[in-house]
């Protein structure tokens, strides 16, 4: 037997063992790539309202990743951290509150793609019925108060920081504090009577106003607050670079020139999506600390 090798041939063996390995690698990698792009949202509405809401931006999504994008509501604001912070999901649309939440929770791997242009100058509103009497955040003073989720930037936490600044506190100055989950039930709270006033999302707000579903007669604002940077788009630091890129091209590309686009925006009630930074969330951050809410 000849135990002799030319390096021509070492070099072939080493040149087809390379090239069999790149394979085999390329198709593990193939085999481990998602398939599917996994959105959530906080449960600001009814998951009804939600669905309506996102479903036309993930077809458009997976249109322009070309790969299928599959939108599930969850049950409460705390779900939509956990689901991204521990990669149950890959982008999720976070109120300002719950971005800082998420990057606290995951160590700062929480990475802000997108909001809309609305975001940068964000409000929340204070109503009551008109007839109550109530004309001022100081009149609020003995009664009934809603506000939305515990964890809701526009609907609790900016609300509150604004009541504080006002030296009003909630847990002394209000009758009963009630927290309604979701800013349509807050509304709905006033309408009722079940409490005297409450704090939500103005774009909520305008979009109940808009489509008749409240009557500005019986209920309607008695102050707004300061401008506030608010909702965005999310994902997890740990997606590729790449990915990420795709994801905020697709959202910063929705044109109001274009039909199919003017519809997604209309429903996330936006003109346009524009970048946005985690330096952009470190008021809120503040705000949510000097209000006894992040320890």
């Amino acid at each position: 037997m000849n135990f002799q090798y030319s390096t021509q041939k070492i070099n072939s063996l080493i040149s087809a063992c390379f090239i069999a390995f790149s394979f085999i690698g390329l198709s593990q990698a193939q085999t481990t790539a998602p398939t599917t792009l996994r959105i959530t949202t906080i449960p600001e509405e009814a998951a009804t309202e939600q669905i309506r809401k996102f479903t036309p931006l993930a077809n458009y999504l997976e249109k322009q990743l070309n790969m299928k994008v599959q939108f599930t509501p969850v049950t409460d604001y705390p779900a939509a951290v956990e689901s991204l912070v521990n990669k149950k999901v890959d982008l999720v649309w976070f109120g300002g509150f719950t971005f800082v939440q998420a990057s606290i929770r995951s160590g700062g791997k929480i990475v802000p793609l997108a909001q809309r242009e609305e975001d940068t100058k964000f409000q929340s509103v204070f109503i009551a019925k008109t007839n109550s009497g109530i004309k001022s955040l100081a009149d609020m003073k003995g009664k009934q108060v809603s506000f939305g989720s515990q964890s809701s930037t526009s609907g609790h936490l900016m609300p509150r920081s604004f009541l504080l600044q006002a030296n009003i506190e909630p847990e002394k100055d209000f009758k009963r504090i009630a927290y309604s989950g979701a800013h349509d039930a807050t509304i709905a709270s006033v309408v009722s009577g079940k409490v005297d006033a409450a704090a939500l999302d103005i774009t909520v707000w305008q979009k109940f106003v808009t489509e008749n579903k409240v009557n500005t007669q019986d209920v309607n604002v008695f102050f707004s607050t300061p401008t506030y940077f608010n909702y965005n788009w999310s994902v997890h630091a740990d997606m590729p670079v790449q990915q990420r890129d795709k994801i905020k091209a697709a959202l910063l590309g929705l044109n109001a020139a274009n039909p199919e686009h003017a519809e997604i925006l209309k429903l996330n009630r936006a003109t346009r999506y524009v970048p946005t930074t985690p330096e952009n969330y470190k008021g809120l951050e503040s705000a949510a600390r000097s209000a006894g809410l992040l320890q």
